[in-house]
């Protein structure tokens, strides 16, 4: 185990050539602090979490002090942001401190975000505040608990900074942890400008790096685009089979390794509704609930065009097709194991496709019905637990008939169908009025809610009596809170 000073940076990505991004030191916040830890995150990098104390965690990731071994820098990408090329993006307000390798020869990134102004941050102040830094930090962990790929978070450092947003907002620090911070803007970047040399050596980097498995083959480059397509499918059928809705689907905010990417506008969906926009600046409703995996497709599409110097067309053209069938091939099977299904039937989709329509029409809460589902018998005790979520019960009559025929074809018995649906359907989630209630009691110098969600959302399979209020209805005011790119 190891301390903060002595962790074992090995900075690849700092040893491409400096056009690749813009070397720079964190400005450091005034009266930084240390909110929150985690030590989970920490075991990843061989942090001996019983060594590393608050003031040196806000010294090192509040900005005042760079870790030994660590070479900040700003990535340099592009991307199409809601749908428009914008060649001026880059990290503006975040900084890739370096990579820590494991003893199991793990490599992490480690990434500071709200560092203060880059070569890339355009007008901006290059810091991030304290609301949308909880909501990243919870964030990461919530996916986590889900089994969902995701980036996390280290620690939370606050700060007696103000910076301008939705008024005056305190300033914070997230030191972000991810296996890549490689976003399909940074081909994107080479490619637009031309640069073809380097587009070739970030994709023979990303080949070295994150996928040596594939150096020996005929073409690398059009190995590795089919394994993003795989890992992409997988991830945006796990975000609609738990509602998650991710708000800014631009192509730098998506990762080259199929994990959930820069935390903004997001919501876990308290009702089922297809035609959910979960950020209020995203005026054409273009990344709407439903419309996530024509999204990504269309985002893997600019990525593919970003790789024609490397790729024939046709080549990424036939990998581009398998992706809608790819990823509903992976939503059936979530959704087969959310209904507790091991069989594989033909009409299981049409069972899943009128179990999605209903709980559109009545506006179901989809995680508190798949969770009561689980206990569901045959019995009128548990009939009557699923019907009082529905707004009108003989909606549900005819399909939960046709669903316990279905169950009836099952070889488990309903004790062992019970456990393995408890396993995938959480009793919590991450709901918007939880990390609002989180936000402003740290706006009062209360930490404690954002530490007891972390804790919650680790295990959000599991019966936490001391959380139970978190399992019931969202509040009324839950519905009024409103969402931006700010946040």
């Amino acid at each position: 185990m190891r301390t903060l000073e002595s962790l074992n940076f090995d900075n690849s990505y700092a040893r491409l050539p400096e056009r690749f991004y813009h070397r720079v030191d964190p400005k450091p916040l005034k009266g930084a602090h240390l909110i929150s830890f985690n030590p989970e995150v920490a075991a990843l990098l061989d942090l001996d979490a019983c060594q590393v104390g608050p003031e040196a965690l806000a010294r090192f990731f509040g900005g005042h002090e760079l870790l030994p071994g660590s070479e900040p820098l700003a990535m340099k990408y592009t991307g199409h942001q809601f749908g428009v090329y914008n060649p001026d993006l880059g990290d503006g307000r975040g900084l890739l401190l370096g990579e820590v390798v494991n003893a199991a020869g793990e490599r992490w990134d480690l990434h500071l975000k709200g560092s203060g102004q880059t070569a890339f941050s355009r007008f901006g102040d290059g810091r991030a505040v304290l609301r949308s830094s909880i909501r990243e930090y919870l964030a990461g962990e919530a996916m986590q608990g889900l089994g969902i790929a995701t980036t996390r978070g280290l620690c939370l450092v606050g700060s007696d900074d103000y910076t301008m947003r939705e008024g005056m907002e305190p300033c914070a620090m997230l030191l972000r942890v991810s296996r890549c911070h490689i976003r399909f803007g940074h081909f994107e970047h080479f490619y637009y400008r031309r640069m073809h040399d380097d587009l070739k050596l970030l994709a023979d980097y990303c080949i070295e790096r994150y996928f040596p498995d594939l150096a020996g083959d005929e073409n690398p480059y059009r190995s590795m685009f089919a394994r993003v397509i795989d890992s992409t499918a997988a991830l945006v059928a796990r975000w609609q089979a738990h509602g998650f809705v991710h708000g800014v689907l631009n192509t730098d905010n998506m990762s080259l390794l199929g994990e959930t990417f820069d935390y903004g506008p997001y919501t876990f969906l308290d009702q089922y509704r297809p035609d959910y926009v979960s950020n209020q600046n995203d005026h054409q409703g273009r990344y709407v609930f439903r419309g996530q995996p024509g999204v990504v497709l269309w985002n893997l599409a600019c990525l593919g065009q970003a790789l024609l110097p490397l790729v024939e067309r046709e080549d990424l053209e036939a990998q581009l097709q398998r992706f809608t069938a790819l990823y509903e091939s992976c939503e059936l099977a979530r959704f087969r194991d959310r209904l507790g299904l091991v069989q594989v039937e033909t009409d299981d989709a049409a069972l899943v496709d009128e179990l999605k329509a209903l709980m559109a029409e009545q506006r179901i809460d989809p995680t508190r019905f798949f969770r009561r589902l689980g206990d569901f018998d045959g019995g009128e005790a548990s009939i009557a637990a699923l019907m009082e979520l529905w707004p009108d019960p003989s909606r549900l009559t005819d399909w939960l008939l046709r669903y316990r025929e279905r169950l009836e074809r099952e070889s488990s018995d309903a004790a062992a169908r019970r456990a393995r649906m408890h396993a995938v359907n959480p009793k919590y989630i991450l709901r918007n009025y939880m990390a609002e209630e989180a936000i402003r009691a740290a706006r009062q110098g209360d930490f404690r809610p954002v530490n007891e969600l972390m804790a919650l959302l680790r295990r959000p399979y599991d019966e936490q009596p001391e959380f139970e209020r978190f399992a019931g209805e969202p509040p009324d005011w839950a519905g009024a809170i409103c969402l931006t790119c700010s946040s």
